[in-house]
């Protein structure tokens, strides 16, 4: 029985690099979060910094795998972990939103009716004892602590909620706009793969182009939507429960989309100035286009649960 030969990759420090500059993400972000108003802060230096070590680890150490595939090093064997990492990485995506779904469902399921004072259980009485004129309803426009204390609260409800308010305001709804540009960018992405498969490079340009635009057209209009919600619904993280699982959703998901926009582009530059792809061997678009859909995937769910229902 013959064996092939599995490519061993020689020591690397990439991975000691990416774990420092996650390390700095995850620090800075939450202290950007914690100290908002702060002049003082220097959260934002440490963001910025683990996002430049981020970017630059990612660059060097994906030119080595490519290169490492252009020479040919790569065995049936290896192209089949790829495709197993990616698909494994798109499962722990999956499972991280379902924590959030899941939190998003407990939240209006039973702790909203629970803080209400619905329910026979001692959740519930409590509720009731604690926050008598608390109104157990979705989306909270008033907290628990202001239904008690009123102006004296600390944290209080927002103006308006995301919710489509009147069927006349259809035509200015942000959420409707991003959602046509991310299920058009989900057929284009797929248009650009049919051409890749017939090896059309120009055609697969073409629409891998669109692609990305329509990403980046997401990200811009989610900023937006954040300004409008910040700046004339007062709705921020603020502002109770809802403005919480508005932001960390939506918030998330977005920034998963950049991630997603910057795969295509990265992509799409090596189709353009490097000529990297055939119809044969196209593995990196794909694992690419396998991570747009599945974002695509997740804004039907937000649409459907935090804008809709």
């Amino acid at each position: 029985m013959s064996y092939q030969k599995y490519y061993v990759p020689e020591q690397s420090k990439y991975p000691i690099y990416l774990a420092v500059a996650l390390f700095l993400l995850v620090m800075g972000a939450a202290g950007t979060i914690n100290d908002l108003g702060k002049t003082d802060s220097n959260a934002l230096y440490i963001l910025y910094s683990g996002l430049a070590i981020f970017g630059i680890t990612l660059y060097f150490w994906f030119r080595a795998v490519i290169r490492e595939h252009i020479a040919g090093l790569d065995s049936v064997q290896l192209q089949q972990s790829f495709v197993f990492g990616m698909a494994w990485f798109i499962f722990s995506e999956v499972m991280f939103f379902a924590a959030f779904f899941g939190a998003l469902f407990y939240i209006r399921t039973f702790s909203i009716s629970w803080l209400g004072g619905e329910g026979p259980t001692a959740k519930g009485l409590a509720g009731d004892l604690l926050w008598p004129d608390f109104e157990a309803t979705w989306p909270p426009m008033i907290t628990p602590e202001e239904s008690l204390m009123g102006d004296q609260a600390v944290t209080k409800g927002p103006d308006e909620n995301m919710y489509l308010h009147s069927i006349r305001d259809l035509g200015k709804w942000l959420p409707l706009y991003n959602t046509v540009v991310l299920l058009t960018s989900s057929a284009t992405v797929h248009f650009a793969h049919m051409a890749l498969k017939v090896n059309n490079r120009k055609r697969f340009n073409f629409w891998l182009g669109i692609t990305v635009a329509l990403a980046f057209i997401f990200v811009v209009l989610q900023a937006l939507e954040y300004y409008e919600a910040y700046s004339h619904l007062g709705l921020t993280l603020n502002t109770g429960v809802y403005g919480t699982t508005f932001f960390m959703l939506t918030g998330f998901h977005g920034m998963h989309v950049l991630i997603g926009g910057i795969f295509l582009a990265t992509q799409l530059t090596r189709s353009t100035g490097f000529n990297h792809f055939t119809d044969k061997e196209h593995f990196g678009f794909e694992a690419a286009s396998w991570y747009w859909h599945f974002v695509d995937v997740v804004w039907v769910c937000l649409f459907l649960f935090v804008y809709i229902l």
